[in-house]
C-alpha cells in the first residue's frame, strides 16, 4: 500500500492513499496534525510513503515520536533518474519535475545550507535558507506517475534501478534517524584527550599551548621570530630560504626531508586539525546531553557514497573515537565490511577464478595463493591498481599476473575506464550513472565537486574515474542495502543505528542484546549480498565486535 504525503503550514498536511500502481483508493485527507497522521497510517497499514524530501519531513515527524517503516523519497529518485538520462547534477525538486514535464522554465534547487550545531541560535538569526516553495498533492502525484514511467525504461534493468531507488530512500531515512538519535558522546573524555594532546585552551581564544611551543620550534628551527605553520604558503617560502626545496606541505612529502623543522611541523600539523576540526569549539557547538549530531547527506558524493552537511560526522580522528562510549550498560556494535570493492569486483565482473577466491575471508592471501606465489602485498597492488588505475612502477608487473589469472575482471574495469576516456558514461551494479565527461567530478567523503575540466590529461583522468565509479558505486549500494535490511532486523528493539561511514556500522544497545545484535549485522550482510547479487559465491564477510570505547574496536 502506498499514501502520498505533503507538509502543510503549522505542522498540518494532507494525505493520499494509493494503490500500488499509484493510483487514489479514497479521497484525499487533510490533516491537522501530519504527524498524527502519519502515526495512525503506520501503525495500522505500514504503508511506503510517497513524499517529496526525506530531509525536509522526517525529522519532523522523529520530533513527534513517528517513525516510518519505507518511503519512496521523490527528490532523491529524480536525481537517479536524471544521472541515467545523462543530465546528473540538474535540480531536482518536485517543481523542477514538474517544470520538464510541463515545458516550461526549470526553478533551481534552493541551495544547500550548512547545518546548524544543536542549540545554535545565531543559526536561526544570521542565515536565511531558500525554502522550497509549497508542493500540492496532486503535483507530486503527476511527478510520481512520471517516475515510475521512467524507471520502467531505464537503460539497465528496470528491477535492479527499483531496487536502487528503494535503497537510497531507506538510506535517507537512516541517515534521519541517526541525525536525530546521535552518537554516544563523553565530553569531559573529550576535554581530557584535547587537554593531553594540546595542552590547555588558550584564554584568549588563540592556540593552545602545545601549539604554540611547536610554533616556537619550528620558528628557531628557521631561524625567524614567528611563522604560520599552518600556512603552507609561509611553509613552503621558509623551506626554500634554508635551501630545501620541496614541491608541497602535505605530510606524505616531508616525512622523507631531512631538516631540524620537520619533527615540529609535523607534529604541528596533526594537532592543529584536531584543534580546528574536533577541539573545544566543535565540542561545545556539536555536543550536547551526551550526543553528537550531524546532518547526513545519503548520496551526498556522486558514487552514491554519503556526506555530512556540518560536524564532520564521516572523518572522526581515530584519537578522537575515545570519547565515543556507550551508556552505561550499552555497548557499541562496531561492524565493517572487509575488502569491500575488490569482493565487488568479484561479484559484478563475472570472473568464476577471481570469486572462488572471493570465498575466502582474506581475500588477497587467497589471491597471492593463487596467482602471485604467496606474495599478499603484491596481490593487493595489482588489484588496488585494477580498480584506481595504477599503471606504473610495482604496478606493472603485478597487472600483468591479474590481467593472465582473472582476464574478465580485469576486462570488466578496462572496459569502463575505455567508455570513460571516449566521453561515455557508465553505471554501477543497479544502474547509478556517472556524471557525464563534461565535468570532472571528485569521489571524495565530503561532497562532491563539478568544475570545468579542459586539461589535456581530461580524458585519462576520465577513465580513471569511470573505472573505479564502476566498483565503489557498486559498493555504496552493498551497503545501503545493509544497512536498509539491518534497519529492519533492529526495528522494535532498543538497540539504535548511531553511525554510518562508507563500509562501517555503529550500533548502540544494551550489553545483554550485543550477540543477538552481532548476529542480526551477519545476517544482514548475507541478505545484502543475496538482494545484490544473488547466488554469487562471493562472501561479504561483517567484521563485528561489542566495545565500550569506539577506539577500542580498532
Amino acid at each position: 500500500m502506498l499514501v502520498a504525503a505533503v507538509p502543510g503550514e503549522g505542522g498540518s498536511g494532507r494525505l493520499l492513499p494509493l494503490d500500488d500502481g499509484g493510483r487514489p483508493t479514497g479521497p484525499a485527507v487533510s490533516a491537522p496534525s501530519l504527524a498524527t497522521a502519519v502515526a495512525s497510517w503506520e501503525s495500522s497499514a505500514r504503508p511506503r510513503w510517497i513524499w517529496p524530501s526525506t530531509p525536509a519531513l522526517y525529522p519532523r515527524l522523529l520530533a513527534a515520536g513517528v517513525r516510518v517503516e519505507r518511503c519512496h523519497d521523490v527528490e532523491l529518485t529524480e536525481a537517479l533518474l536524471l544521472g541515467s538520462a545523462g543530465a546528473w547534477g540538474a535540480p531536482r525538486s518536485v517543481g523542477a519535475a514538474l517544470a520538464r514535464l510541463r515545458g516550461t522554465p526549470v526553478p533551481p534547487d534552493p541551495p544547500a545550507v550548512a547545518a546548524s550545531p544543536p542549540g545554535d541560535a545565531q543559526g536561526s538569526l544570521f542565515e536565511a535558507p531558500q525554502a522550497a516553495p509549497p508542493v500540492s498533492l496532486e503535483d507530486l502525484l503527476t511527478v510520481y506517475a512520471d517516475q515510475r514511467a521512467r524507471m520502467a525504461a531505464v537503460p539497465t534493468s528496470p528491477g535492479r534501478f527499483r531496487l536502487l531507488v528503494a535503497a537510497e530512500s531507506a538510506g535517507a531515512l537512516v541517515a534521519a534517524e541517526m541525525g536525530f538519535t546521535g552518537l554516544p558522546w563523553r565530553a569531559d573524555v573529550h576535554d581530557e584527550l584535547l587537554r593531553s594532546m594540546l595542552g590547555p585552551p588558550s584564554a584568549v581564544g588563540g592556540p593552545p599551548a602545545k601549539l604554540v611551543t611547536l610554533a616556537a620550534e619550528i620558528a628557531a628551527a628557521f631561524g625567524v621570530r614567528y611563522l604560520h605553520p599552518e600556512s603552507p604558503g609561509e611553509l613552503l617560502k621558509a623551506f626554500h630560504r634554508a635551501g630545501v626545496d620541496v614541491p608541497n606541505t602535505r605530510s606524505w612529502t616531508l616525512q622523507h626531508i631531512d631538516h631540524p623543522a620537520i619533527r615540529p611541523v609535523l607534529a604541528y600539523k596533526e594537532l592543529f586539525r584536531i584543534w580546528t576540526a574536533h577541539g573545544w569549539a566543535w565540542r561545545d557547538a556539536w555536543v550536547h546531553e551526551g550526543r553528537f549530531r550531524a546532518e547526513y547527506v545519503p548520496g551526498g558524493v556522486v558514487s552514491g557514497r554519503w556526506a555530512s552537511r556540518g560536524g564532520g560526522a564521516l572523518q572522526i580522528p581515530k584519537v578522537v573515537r575515545r570519547a565515543v562510549i556507550a551508556d552505561p550498560g550499552w555497548r557499541l556494535v562496531v561492524a565493517d565490511a572487509a575488502q569491500l570493492e575488490p569482493r565487488v569486483l568479484a561479484a559484478v565482473s563475472g570472473d568464476a577464478r577471481l570469486a572462488a577466491a572471493g570465498r575466502a575471508g582474506d581475500l588477497y592471501a587467497a589471491l597471492a595463493n593463487d596467482a602471485f606465489d604467496g606474495d599478499r602485498a603484491k596481490a593487493k597492488v595489482a588489484m588496488l591498481g585494477a580498480m584506481y588505475g595504477q599503471t606504473g612502477g610495482a604496478a606493472i608487473p603485478a597487472l600483468a599476473a591479474l590481467r593472465t589469472h582473472y582476464p574478465t575482471a580485469f576486462d570488466y574495469v578496462e572496459s569502463a575506464a575505455r567508455t570513460g576516456e571516449g566521453g561515455g558514461l557508465v553505471r554501477s551494479w543497479l544502474g547509478r550513472t556517472c556524471p557525464p565527461s563534461s565535468v570532472s567530478v571528485s569521489m571524495g567523503e565530503s561532497g562532491y565537486e563539478t568544475v570545468d575540466a579542459p586539461d589535456a590529461g581530461r580524458s585519462r583522468a576520465r577513465g580513471r574515474f569511470t573505472r573505479n565509479f564502476v566498483i565503489q558505486a557498486t559498493a555504496a549500494e552493498w551497503a545501503l542495502a545493509l544497512l536498509a535490511t539491518l534497519r529492519t532486523a533492529l526495528a522494535g528493539t532498543p538497540a539504535e543505528l548511531v553511525l554510518f561511514q562508507h563500509d562501517e556500522v555503529l550500533v548502540h544497545c544494551p550489553a545483554d542484546q550485543a550477540e543477538s545484535v552481532i548476529e542480526a549485522v551477519h545476517t544482514a550482510g548475507a541478505r545484502a549480498t543475496a538482494t545484490l547479487f544473488g547466488d554469487t559465491e562471493v562472501r561479504f564477510p561483517m567484521e563485528a565486535v561489542a566495545v565500550e570505547c569506539y577506539a577500542e574496536a580498532k
